[in-house]
C-alpha cells in the first residue's frame, strides 16, 4: 500500500509516517517511480509506535525497544527491559519534579489568597 492509505489505515497523518521512516521506526520499499511501498503489517507497526509515543516514550526510545519486537530474544528483551527501566526511572523523577512544582505552586496560591483576604478585611 501506498503511504498515504498506509496513513488513513492507521489514523495519523503522512508527515507522520514519514517522520516514522526517517527515525527508523518503520521501512518501507521503493517502487520503480520511487514511492514508498508498505505491507499490511505496518499498519499495526504504526498503532504500536503511537501507543509508545502516548506512553511518553520519545522516538529514540521507541528504537531501542523496537529490536524485542523485530528479532525477539533473551538478548533484546534484556536489552528492552533494561531500557524501559531507565525511562521509568527518568519518568519518576520528571513526576517527582511536578508534584514539586505543584506543591510551590499551591503554596504560593494559598499566600496570594492571604494577602488577597488580608486586603479585603483591611478596607
Amino acid at each position: 500500500m501506498r503511504i498515504g492509505e498506509l496513513a488513513a489505515r492507521a489514523g495519523v497523518s503522512v508527515r507522520s509516517v514519514r517522520y516514522y521512516e526517517e527515525q527508523g521506526l518503520l521501512s518501507s520499499a521503493r517502487s520503480a517511480s520511487g514511492q514508498r511501498q508498505y505491507t499490511d503489517s505496518a499498519v499495526e507497526r504504526v498503532a504500536f509506535i503511537q501507543r509508545l509515543y502516548a506512553a511518553g516514550l520519545s522516538s529514540h526510545t521507541i528504537a531501542d525497544l523496537l529490536p524485542c519486537v523485530d528479532a525477539p530474544s533473551t538478548e533484546t528483551a534484556d536489552a528492552a527491559l533494561e531500557r524501559m527501566a531507565a525511562e521509568r526511572d527518568r519518568l519518576s523523577r520528571h513526576i517527582d519534579d511536578l508534584v514539586r512544582t505543584r506543591d510551590a505552586l499551591d503554596g504560593l496560591m494559598a499566600m496570594a489568597r492571604a494577602h488577597r483576604e488580608a486586603l479585603n478585611t483591611s478596607r
